[in-house]
Formats: structure tokens, C-alpha cells, sequence
């Protein structure tokens, strides 16, 4: 399993056309094959960070995302919208356990 977490920063003045763009590429992604969880979400304390937190079944499943015109689509309309200083880190995961 792997878990893709991290942050963007958003610029809040554009926030309805942001939540546009991230709205079309969560709901193309959670309807990947090999996408367990996909979501973001606006920090509380600080409305220009974006918490990015992924769930994917195997790196296979995460390439496959990669290459994907909804993520194309995504990438290209960071400019526009104002997402920048993107920090993301993979994790590898051997084994899930509730807490």
C-alpha cells in the first residue's frame, strides 16, 4: 500500500475556481482502479495550506494515476489558480491496523 501526504498552498482569493479544479480531479481519481482514498483539505488555521492525503493499492496503481489527463488537467491549472510550494512524500506501507 501507498500513501501519498503532504501539503500545497493555495491562493484563498481564487478559492471557488480552485475547489472547481480539485473537485473534478478527486472525483476522476477516486474512480481509479487502485485508489483506496483521495482528499484534500483546507487547513484550519491556515487557509492558504491544502492537506493532500492519498491511498493507493501498489506504486502500479499510483504510475497509472500519474499518467492520467485528469491529473494533466490538474497540473496545468495550478498557474491560474494559484496552487504552489507543493510538499508531498510517499509512504510505503506493509500492514494497516485500526486504533
Amino acid at each position: 500500500m501507498i500513501i501519498v501526504a503532504g501539503t500545497v498552498r493555495i491562493d484563498p482569493s481564487k478559492r471557488e475556481a480552485t475547489r472547481e479544479a480539485m473537485d473534478k480531479v478527486i472525483k476522476a481519481s477516486r474512480a481509479e482502479a487502485g485508489c483506496i482514498d483521495y482528499s484534500y483539505s483546507v487547513d484550519v488555521l491556515d487557509p492558504h495550506v491544502v492537506h493532500v492525503f492519498e491511498v493507493w493499492r501498489d506504486k502500479e496503481a499510483l504510475q497509472l494515476h500519474f499518467k492520467m489527463p485528469h491529473l494533466s488537467e490538474w497540473r496545468a491549472s495550478w498557474t491560474l489558480i494559484g496552487v504552489s510550494d507543493r510538499k508531498l512524500q510517499m509512504y510505503e506501507i506493509g500492514g494497516v491496523s485500526p486504533l
